[in-house]
């Protein structure tokens, strides 16, 4: 199937609410464009120097997205323009993102990635390290930075039943934190769970953005 195909297809699977990411990191311009076509118009990358290249070539009402690990120093690269950020994993990052955010006169949504996956790999705070994380800072010190929801990973398994304790696990601390510490904030609404091989249990599990990348543009090309 084309990409144009596998756009549609999916699109069409998705219910109200569940945003498409289209992992586009690794791929050609050409793909990218092919995708901005059939109507795609939010994208997912995970370098910084890849995504700078591809946001002054293509068009610019597209949302990028970066969903990868993101050092600090590469903030700034992509500080005037990114829409959102998944995968903010530690203090400083946070701290970083808000100081180039200012310096842009933006404010930059963003994510806290959640480790709920078995692999060690993986980035993120742990469930408790993500409240005590917001336990101890203020918003209000973070004038140009949005938290609008929760980023995380499944483990990498044939298991489905693991994958879908992952989810759950995932979705009750977005739950338990909504109807706490961000009752008051429209904002915090995204939980960013789901990629090609278990988009489907993560959407029943709660998931409002999934980040598909192989059922769309296929196998990475470099």
């Amino acid at each position: 199937m084309s990409i144009t195909e596998n756009i549609t297809k999916i699109r069409r699977s998705l219910p109200t609410g569940v945003t498409l990411v289209a992992v586009s990191k690794f791929h050609p311009i050409e793909d990218l464009q092919e995708a901005y076509a059939a109507g795609q118009r939010i994208f997912g990358e995970s370098r910084a120097q890849e995504l700078t290249v591809k946001q002054k070539a293509l068009p610019n009402d597209i949302e990028w997205h970066f969903i990868g690990p993101l050092q600090s120093n590469k903030v700034k690269d992509i500080a005037p323009f990114i829409h959102l950020i998944h995968s903010i994993d530690s203090l400083k990052l946070l701290q970083e993102v808000n100081k180039q955010a200012a310096k842009n006169n933006r404010v930059i949504r963003l994510l806290l990635e959640i480790h709920v996956a078995q692999e060690e790999a993986k980035h993120g705070f742990t469930p408790n390290e993500c409240r005590e994380l917001l336990q101890k800072i203020s918003l209000a010190d973070f004038p140009n930075i949005r938290i609008c929801g929760l980023m995380g990973m499944a483990t990498f398994t044939g298991d489905m039943h693991i994958v879908q304790q992952e989810f759950r696990t995932l979705h009750s601390l977005f739950v338990e934190l909504k109807n706490g510490l961000f009752k008051e904030d429209e904002d915090f609404k995204e939980l960013s769970m789901g990629m090609s091989d278990d988009y489907p249990i993560a959407i029943q599990e709660g998931s409002t953005m999934i980040r598909v990348g192989t059922s769309i543009f296929g196998e990475r090309k470099y």
